[in-house]
């Protein structure tokens, strides 16, 4: 039987129904939002595999062509690898669900949300992260939510909420909120330097629409009224889980406070294959039991030691920033690079400028645009001291890559007055918590150091929550150990005047907006420290570009001149390539890009492209090459396709009988512009050309 709900957000009807496709799901759900359609399915194994001890969850989203009306590119016609889109609303679908799912649910679950239709209100990823969440509250699979997401925009100082794609553009935030009914669980945010409090006003007015959205969802899952699975929960012996505290407290309790983090992971792992060693035996089931009790372990005393103490596993307190160093100018033959090193955790970020030739073509359902700034991430395995195959980028990379990316993206210079593609390559060379952190503030550094003129510095913080009953604290600039034992990774990112990304996820389930005011103040003083740092290495971006980078000038052209400039099949631009050995592009508003290491190659094509172009104008002289003769005059070539009419009384002082006494045809003559007409027609005098070019020796 077909179950649905309905509720009005931001003036469009959400609805959510269930039975009348994928049926064999567990739980399946059509979202429909406007014209914006996703279904949304959830399943989980029935059976365990052997000695699973973790939560194989996958989340998967996916934008189906004909959603949009389109049939895909390429030699097979259909859907292929994820693109970058696909990729990032699968994290953003995954984050606010994973914590709301049992941790001892150790059945193989799968959750995929598929567009199906979608218009312009861009907000197929909200809709995505609703319809996976009603997936699950309606099956049978262990989830304590249920959650929505909703978007902000902030477009002439007002809030919109779910804002299309029209108010996006000339949005100043871009800002989705996943949350329950009692907190928020994910947010996700571009801004142009809003202030603190500006987000604050977002995050509530998104979680107001959050709770209209779950108490419909709640409402379905009343209408299927499914039961859940019982989590089976293996009883641990508490003998064994009484000599493995014994055994592992105190040692853990000193381990956690060795500062070096890689001398602190092989002391903990030591720990652990001692106690396994000597209270295990063949039996895989104790063996894991003992691993349980010693992470519990692992886990309360790293939360005690930080909340009673308040001294963290690197001895400092809960506000203090690790050392920070900062080089520029590393490498030689690159357009700019610098070196960001925060604690153990080191970006080496370095910047490329390129033409328009380079930017990225993005065909995305939405419609086709470029893009001119890339950000690429990278985290090699030597980072954390591991082996593994080298791979392309995963979902992590992706995810960092486009946060640091969103965080610089309000700084640039605009395209007018800087017409580069800029690409920056952050590779990872250390990692001990908040490498995208440390990507945003040597992208920074390394923009600055190219030259490339960014409107103020940006710089990123990762910050972290113990939380324990009513005992609570933030901490600044967090370790890898407190990103996994905590229960938050909340980056900010900005400049000295607000906030330009967000990002946040939460363990536990969900912080209140006071505890979210608390974070993003302590982010703020915690981001003006380390701006302080970037800025005694670097003051402001560099006067010059760096020798080996293009050099890029512009002219801007009549459009209906285009057409000269590219020539008959693109010859006569091929032949400016050819001849000056520089790039040169040519836009529909007419605006010519020269791109050339070599400046005096780049004014050669300069003159060829302003000759191409010149127009006549009334009074000037020109040296011009007959092209045709007739018996009233002859027409004059003056300039690239521009020609005139030196009538036949304007060719000499003398009476001319013949145009042909006077000229011929192929040869040079001097005149003047007398006339140009409401038509554009040239009207050319030889004769006041010849009397001025006499003056000088008249006057001698």
């Amino acid at each position: 039987m077909v179950q649905a709900v309905e509720v009005e957000i931001a003036g469009r009807t959400l609805r959510l129904e269930t039975g009348r496709m994928a049926k064999l799901a567990d739980g399946a759900v059509l979202a429909s939002y406007g014209d914006t359609v996703v279904l949304a399915t959830a399943v989980a194994s029935k059976s365990l595999k052997p000695d699973t001890d973790f939560l194989p969850l996958t989340v998967n989203y996916q934008e189906k062509a004909y959603s949009a009306g389109k049939i895909p590119g390429g030699y097979f016609k259909r859907e292929g690898a994820p693109s970058e889109k696909e990729t990032l609303t699968s994290r953003l679908i995954d984050r606010p669900i994973r914590p709301l799912i049992p941790e001892r649910f150790y059945y193989e679950t799968q959750v995929i949300a598929s567009v199906l239709s979608v218009d312009q209100s861009m907000t197929s990823e909200v809709v995505g992260i609703t319809a996976a969440s009603a997936a699950l509250a309606i099956s049978d699979i262990p989830f304590s939510g249920p959650l929505a997401g909703v978007k902000i925009g902030h477009v002439n100082g007002q809030f919109v909420v779910n804002p299309n794609m029209q108010e996006l553009q000339n949005s100043e935030l871009e800002l989705v909120v996943a949350g329950t009914q009692d907190a928020i669980l994910m947010v996700e945010a571009g801004a142009n330097g809003l202030s603190e409090s500006v987000f604050l006003e977002a995050l509530a007015l998104a979680h107001s629409e959050i709770k209209k959205i779950v108490a419909k969802i709640g409402e379905l899952q009343e209408l299927v009224g499914r039961p859940k699975r019982v989590v089976p929960v293996e009883p641990v012996d508490e003998d064994l889980e009484r000599q493995v505290c014994e055994l592992v407290a105190g040692p853990v309790r000193e381990a956690v406070l060795i500062a070096n983090k890689t001398d602190r992971q092989e002391r903990l792992d030591q720990i652990l294959s001692e106690a396994v060693d000597k209270l295990g035996d063949e039996n895989t089931t104790r063996s894991r039991q003992i691993k349980e009790v010693y992470h519990d372990v692992e886990y309360r005393e790293v939360r005690e030691m930080i909340l009673q103490k308040q001294i963290r596993a690197d001895g400092r307190g809960p506000t203090d920033i690790r050392p920070i160093t900062c080089e520029t100018s590393l490498l030689p033959r690159t357009h700019g690079s610098a070196l960001f090193t925060r604690g153990e955790t080191q970006s080496l970020s370095v910047v490329t400028l390129g033409t328009s030739d380079d930017e990225q073509r993005i065909d995305a359902l939405e419609g086709e645009y470029f893009r001119n700034f890339m950000l690429h991430y990278n985290f090699p395995p030597f980072s954390v001291g591991e082996t593994r195959p080298l791979r392309s980028p995963g979902r992590r990379e992706v995810g960092h890559g486009k946060l640091a990316a969103r965080a610089l993206t309000s700084v640039l210079p605009d395209k007018e007055a800087f017409p580069y593609t800029i690409r920056i390559v952050s590779d990872i060379l250390e990692s001990n918590g908040s490498s995208s952190m440390a990507t945003v503030c040597g992208g920074t550094l390394a923009m600055m150091d190219a030259g490339v003129p960014i409107k103020e510095p940006v710089a990123g913080i990762a910050m972290g929550l113990i939380k324990e009953g009513d005992r609570v604290l933030i901490l600044s600039d967090i370790l890898g150990l407190e990103d996994h034992l905590g229960d938050m990774d909340f980056k900010v990112t900005g400049t000295r005047t607000g906030v330009t990304a967000l990002q946040m996820d939460i363990k536990i389930e969900g912080i209140t907006i006071e505890l979210m005011r608390q974070a993003l103040e302590q982010a703020r003083v915690g981001r003006l420290h380390i701006l302080e740092k970037m800025q005694d290495s670097l003051s402001s971006p560099r006067e010059s570009l760096a020798p080996h980078a293009p050099r890029i000038y512009t002219i801007q052209i009549k459009t209906d001149k285009i057409r000269d400039v590219i020539g008959p099949g693109g010859k006569v631009i091929r032949g400016i390539i050819a001849e000056c050995g520089v790039k040169v592009n040519v836009d529909d508003t007419g605006l010519v890009t020269i791109a050339s290491v070599d400046e005096s190659s780049a004014q050669q094509a300069i003159d060829m492209i302003n000759r191409l172009t010149e127009e006549a104008v009334v009074g000037k002289t020109y040296l011009g090459t007959v092209r045709k003769i007739v018996d009233f005059g002859a027409f004059v070539e003056i300039l690239p396709n521009i020609d005139g009419l030196v009538h036949i009384s304007q060719l000499s002082e003398h009476r001319v009988k013949s145009v042909a006494d006077e000229l011929a045809e192929g040869e040079q003559v001097l005149v003047k512009v007398l006339e140009i007409d409401k038509q554009g027609k040239i009207r050319l005098s030889r004769k006041e050309a010849l009397a001025e070019s006499e003056q000088p020796s008249a006057a001698s």
